[in-house]
Formats: C-alpha cells, sequence, structure tokens
C-alpha cells in the first residue's frame, strides 16, 4: 500500500505455480511410505494427500511463505531505478520489494486473514471452554511453524509446572516458616528445570519431523532491509549488495553498545538500591505503628518497584533495538541474536538483582519471600494488561467509526475485498514472538531460581500461562495483522537462553541450601567447610546436568532412523545421478 496514494495490491498465486515454489523453497511434505521427502512437482503424486491439481495439498501458511518467498525474489536486472521513482536507484541482483519497503514507497504488506478459517481456529483455539490440548496443527496451517512452536512450548512450560505447583502447594501450607524443609523443593527444583529443557528438544524434534521442517534446509540468507553500505559484489552470489566493514561494526559494538548497556545496568542498580530505602522506610513505620495501613505499606514498595522495572525494561527494548540496528548488522538472523543478547542481559539483572541483593547480601528469607511474591504478581498483571486487554481496547476504539460507517454503507451485504485490506491494515502489527519468549524466560527465572523459598511462584506461573494461551491466541486472531509465517524447526536462541537460566538455577539452589540453618549445623565450627561442600555439591549436579543431556537424545530415535535413511537414500540417488551422466544415458525424474 501507497502511503500519498493509498492503492491496495492484492497478489495470490495459482496451485500450479504454487507447487512449483514448493519446489523451489524445499518444502518437506509426507510421501506415500509415510516418510517427510523434499517436495518436487515431477514426483507429486507420490506424496500422500495430494489429489487431482493439488488444490489443498498445502497449508495456508505454506502459500503465504511461497508467495513472499516469490516477491523478495523479485530482483532487479537491468533498470538504474524503480519506475515512476528516478531517485530510487536500483542495481543488478537487488530485491525491488526490498527496496520499495525501505525507501517507503510500500508502506505495509501483510497477508490478509481468512474469515471462514479464521472462525474455525477461533472457535477450536480460545472460544470454547475446553480442557484438552491446543490445536498446534491448526494453528501451524493457518499461521506457520514457529507460531505453533511458540504455542506447543507455552503449553509443554505449563504441562510441566504442574508437578511443581502440586509440590510447592503443601509446602506453602503446611511448612510456610520452616526453610529447613525447602532443601528437599530445592532439589526437585535442580533436576526439574533440567529435565524438562532435555524433553522439550525431543518434543520439538517430533513436531518439526511432522511439519516437515527438521530436515528441511535452512535457505540462504538475504541482506535484511535496514541493512547498508559501500556498492560492491557479494564473493559467494556475485551479486551487486552493500557491504560493510566488520572492523567499523565491532568498534560501534564494543565502544559504544557495551558501555550503554553497561551505563544501564548501572542505572537498574542506582534504582534498586532507592527501592532498599523506601523499603526500610516502610518497615521502620509499621515496626514503630504496627496497624493494619503500616502493614499495607510494607507492600508499597515492592509494587512500584515492580511497576518501574517494567517501564524499564520497556524503555531499553527499545534503545537496544535502535542500537543493534545502528550496530548495521547485515542478516537478520545476527540482528536478532545481537538484540536478544543485549534485552536478556538487562532484563535479567532488573528483574532478578533485587532478589539476589536479598538473598545472599542481605540473607532476609522474610523478605525475598515477599519481594518475589510481590514482582511475580504484579509483573504478571501488567504484562496482561499491556499484551491483551490495552490493545484490544484501542483496536475497538479505532475501529468503531470504521465499522459503523461500513455497515451504514454494507448494510448485511459481504465486506468487499478492498475494504477489508483497509480493515486490516489498521490494525495493530504483531512484531513476533520475542516479548512473548521473554515473558516465558523472565517467568522460568522465578520458578528456577528461587522458588524453593516461595513454593507458590509455580502456582502463579501456572494461572498466569492459562490465561496467557486464551489472550495469545485471542490477540491473533482479533486485534493483530496476520503475520508472516516463517517455518521454524525449534525455538532458536531462546532454547540456549532458558539453558543458561537453568546453569544459573543450579548455583543459586545451591547456595540457599548452604544457607540454610539445617545445612549450616553439619558444620558448626568451620564456615570454609561448608562453602567447599557447596561449591563441591554445585559442580557435581551441573556435572550430572550436562551427562544429562547427553544421556537423553535431542531426537527421538524412530525419528532419527528415518532421518539417516532419507540421507541414505539421498546418496543413493546422487551416486545413480552421477553414473548416469558419465555414461551418457540421460536421467529421467522416477
Amino acid at each position: 500500500m501507497e502511503k500519498d496514494n493509498p492503492n491496495v495490491y492484492v497478489v495470490g498465486a495459482s496451485w500450479q505455480r504454487l507447487l512449483y515454489g514448493a519446489e523451489d523453497v524445499g518444502l518437506f511434505k509426507e510421501f506415500n511410505d509415510g516418510s517427510m521427502r523434499g517436495f518436487t512437482y515431477a514426483n507429486k503424486h507420490n506424496f500422500k494427500e495430494f489429489q487431482a491439481d493439488g488444490d489443498g495439498f498445502l497449508s495456508m501458511a505454506e502459500c503465504q511463505y511461497i508467495i513472499k518467498h516469490e516477491l523478495d525474489n523479485l530482483r532487479a536486472k537491468d533498470e538504474a531505478h524503480v519506475p515512476g521513482y528516478p531517485k530510487m536507484k536500483l542495481y543488478p541482483g537487488k530485491s525491488v520489494i526490498r527496496r520499495m519497503q525501505s525507501k517507503g514507497i510500500l508502506v505495509q504488506v501483510f497477508p490478509l486473514h481468512e474469515k471462514e478459517e479464521l472462525k474455525r481456529l477461533s472457535f477450536s483455539w480460545f472460544k470454547k471452554i475446553k480442557l484438552s490440548f491446543q490445536p498446534l496443527d491448526d494453528i501451524r496451517h493457518y499461521f506457520g511453524e514457529g507460531m505453533a512452536l511458540y504455542f506447543g512450548f507455552l503449553e509443554y512450560f505449563t504441562l510441566a509446572l504442574i508437578p511443581m505447583a502440586l509440590i510447592g502447594i503443601p509446602y506453602y501450607l503446611f511448612d510456610f516458616e520452616d526453610y529447613d524443609k525447602f532443601t528437599v523443593f530445592a532439589g526437585f527444583n535442580l533436576v526439574w528445570c533440567t529435565v524438562i529443557l532435555e524433553l522439550w528438544k525431543r518434543l520439538s524434534a517430533s513436531l518439526a519431523y511432522g511439519w516437515g521442517t527438521l530436515s528441511r534446509k535452512k535457505a540462504f540468507e538475504e541482506p535484511r532491509p535496514g541493512f547498508h553500505g559501500v556498492l560492491g559484489v557479494n564473493p559467494v552470489t556475485g551479486r551487486a549488495e552493500p557491504l560493510y566493514s566488520n572492523a567499523k561494526r565491532q568498534l560501534r559494538i564494543y565502544l559504544v553498545s557495551v558501555p550503554f548497556v553497561l551505563l544501564c545496568l548501572y542505572l537498574s542498580l542506582y534504582v534498586m538500591m532507592i527501592y532498599f530505602d523506601m523499603e526500610g522506610w516502610a518497615l521502620m513505620i509499621h515496626d514503630e505503628e504496627p496497624t493494619f495501613w503500616t502493614g499495607v505499606l510494607i507492600f508499597i514498595p515492592s509494587i512500584i518497584y515492580a511497576v518501574v522495572i517494567e517501564i524499564m525494561n520497556l524503555i531499553y527494548r527499545y534503545a537496544a533495538e535502535f542500537l543493534t540496528g545502528w550496530e548495521n548488522h547485515r542478516l537478520e538472523s545476527t540482528f536478532q541474536n545481537h538484540l536478544v543478547l543485549k534485552v536478556l542481559v538487562f532484563n535479567f539483572f532488573n528483574c532478578f538483582a533485587s532478589l539476589f541483593y536479598i538473598a545472599f547480601v542481605m540473607q532476609d528469607m522474610v523478605l525475598l519471600r515477599q519481594s518475589l511474591a510481590t514482582l511475580l504478581i504484579t509483573s504478571q498483571i501488567l504484562n496482561q494488561i499491556m499484551e491483551a486487554f490495552l490493545p484490544y481496547w484501542l483496536q475497538r476504539r479505532r475501529n468503531k467509526k470504521a465499522h459503523k460507517r461500513m455497515i451504514k454503507t454494507m448494510g448485511d451485504r459481504e465486506l468487499p475485498l478492498s475494504e477489508q485490506v483497509k480493515l486490516e491494515a489498521d490494525m495493530s502489527t504483531y512484531l513476533g514472538t520475542f516479548d512473548d519468549y521473554l515473558e516465558l524466560f523472565l517467568l522460568f527465572g522465578y520458578v528456577s531460581l528461587f522458588s524453593c523459598v516461595y513454593p507458590l511462584a509455580a502456582v502463579l506461573v501456572v494461572l498466569n500461562n492459562v490465561t496467557e494461551v486464551y489472550s495469545d491466541a485471542f490477540k491473533m486472531c482479533k486485534v493483530f495483522k496476520r503475520p508472516f509465517s516463517e517455518p521454524a524447526a525449534n525455538i532458536g536462541v531462546w532454547q540456549l537462553a532458558f539453558e543458561a537460566m537453568s546453569v544459573i538455577a543450579v548455583a543459586t539452589n545451591c547456595a540457599l541450601i548452604g544457607m540454610s540453618p539445617q545445612v549450616k549445623s553439619y558444620f558448626p565450627e568451620s564456615e570454609t567447610q561448608l562453602i567447599l561442600w557447596v561449591v563441591g555439591f554445585e559442580h557435581f549436579l551441573l556435572a550430572s546436568k550436562f551427562i544429562l543431556t547427553f544421556v537423553i537424545p535431542d531426537v527421538p530415535k524412530d525419528i532419527q532412523i528415518k532421518l539417516s535413511r532419507l540421507e541414505f537414500e539421498s546418496l543413493e540417488a546422487l551416486k545413480k545421478r552421477k553414473m548416469l551422466e558419465a555414461s551418457g544415458i540421460p536421467k529421467t525424474d522416477k
């Protein structure tokens, strides 16, 4: 859509063209023998569920991905500029669509919602109250593998928390003040956070294999739209594209980005110390005059601090995104990795620094329990407001007049395609699963790091995740424009982030166990022996954790066999092809 002259261009493709495109992008589909194989148009009738002309063989998300791939690969040949825009220069091999987007000629490019399919998905996903699992295959069919894997992980994480919640409730009710008995809970916590991540790898591999993305070759990455530099020739593709010195990028990272992150961490530390001053002031007032209202006052500093944390995280997110863009990374994957690293470092420090200080410097378990509960509950409430209710309210307010005008004009008639495009163009844009995974990462941190002190943390996170499933499903279907689908075989860099958190959880829980009076009683005369015992126990658990990662295979055995068989058949076919070429016999498509 163009900004000044809002022309609407609707792009589609015939089924035959989509099938050729499926071969070009390397889609894997289920073969008649039940294995997943790379789709070829010449061999199309040997694929399961392929009927007649192939109508319905590809999912909606796959069709959308193929069309987007074809648009992105519309490349300039001899044109010197975009037709009608002499100042918008082109050079051979440049993606025309990306160029028009980066220069603002194309204001929005987005896939349309399919009304009937969306109604069916909405009903099975969030409109009916059910105890069954989410329709992951339907989500994948409509939104793609990346979105389906996120909701699959959200569901898995919620189910994995149930044992923690069931154990945590009696600990909270019957042993609330007996911190010695929380050492058992901490030990269970250590095993839990390792096992669930390893089992998730197996589950995600099974899902990805069934969806055809596990064995699919990664597409060659093109430069991201925001990348700029001096025009040169890519030594790999031979195409003309911008080139930027890696040395300059590294200087920007180490001379600007790293100091900026350190400055933000210092500001976070300064705000944390203000919070402790407020906490001390509230406790002093309560000690002088213990009334109901002074009891309420004790929780006010924690609530204010939790709100400030969320505001600081939001501001830092935008600053980190701007800074990462300024670093001028060539590939989108590299851009995302640097952005994730910046955001994770700050969010981890901002959310958990105060809890570490209370636990290991102040060693006040009562205050730690109170602060953890307040931070967790407040952050959950704010996230639900910001992620679901606020976008929905803004969307209803924005579209209220538009709906009235359309009803007055169209009556009961079906909305024309052009009006549907304009209506969806005004909807909010979904920015990806980054913030959703970040929220789950922080919740995982609250549970794995300090839940032995506050066992109800797992219960609160389960309740939050149940509402998160419905609120996220609602906003995807009703609030946001339909996002472009992206093939995915796993949750990417977030798997490493969760595993890093589980390693930190080992050290944290071992330290909390070592601080308990029950453990200290075994070392009444020597604190050094206690420290050595805790460090030795921590190293033993870390070694056990890493051994466990090797003992539990990332991919189930039956899928490993199928992948190995496919690789063997591919090598045999390649050998046969080379032999035919060497003998001069023309090859066949069989």
